[in-house]
């Protein structure tokens, strides 16, 4: 659903992503993780089309994501770490102009709309302007923008960040649905548990370069993944 090859990214004399190797099948949760600019944001963000990369190359479901760009887009959600959503709009009419963007017809955004906004206890707030919605009710509407229009492949940067706790178990379960229905999740996190009892696969990133990925099992063996991932970086 993915494939990343010898991705480069280069600001200045630094390489910020460095010849970073990545595969994630269809089916799998595959976590992210990494110290703050270690390279996670910069992976994200060029696998979406927001960066431009000066090595590599990146496909999504087999489609090229330099040479065609929309064709990308089409079959992906992003969340970013801190949701930018137009603030002057109210919650129902922002998820209406992202429904319009991926051409979803009206009776099924309507039921997705009303399935997610219950899921998540904001269908009373979607009439009020975005502006009055507090970080936590601001990353619920952009998880239930990105499930809006059944995308093939969903990248999230720290997505549980200003969840609550039982924000953060619904999302974990719409994650598993989601992969189980065939789609595919690359997500980066700082919280290990959760990436530990919720990914398929991991991967670490540090200064740029891939140290470890695989399974889970295969990455950390019998140790805590919390162990293995503070050695890798003190080596």
């Amino acid at each position: 659903m993915l494939r990343i090859e010898n991705l480069t990214k280069i600001y200045g004399d630094k390489k910020a992503v460095d010849d970073l190797s990545l595969h994630i099948n269809a089916g799998e949760i595959y976590g992210f993780i990494g110290h703050n600019g270690a390279g996670k944001t910069t992976t994200l963000k060029s696998v979406v089309g927001i960066l431009k990369f000066d090595e590599g190359k990146i496909f999504v479901d087999g489609e090229s994501v330099l040479k065609n760009p929309i064709e990308c887009k089409k079959k992906i959600a992003y969340i970013p770490d801190n949701p930018d959503i137009y603030e002057f709009m109210t919650g129902i009419k922002y998820l209406n102009f992202i429904a319009d963007i991926f051409k979803v017809d009206a009776d099924t955004r309507q039921e997705r709309i009303r399935k997610y906004a219950d899921i998540f206890e904001i269908t009373d707030d979607l009439g009020q302007p975005i502006a009055a919605y507090s970080h936590g009710m601001k990353q619920k509407l952009a998880i239930i923008c990105a499930w809006l229009h059944n995308p093939k492949l969903i990248i999230m940067d720290e997505p549980f960040v200003g969840l609550d706790p039982k924000a953060s178990h619904l999302l974990k379960e719409m994650m598993r649905e989601f992969c189980d229905n065939g789609g595919a999740i690359f997500f980066s996190t700082h919280v290990l548990e959760v990436a530990e009892k919720l990914c398929d696969k991991v991967a670490i990133i540090k200064g740029g370069r891939l140290i470890k990925s695989g399974t889970m099992e295969e990455v950390k063996g019998d140790d805590s993944l919390e162990d293995v991932f503070l050695e890798l970086e003190d080596e």
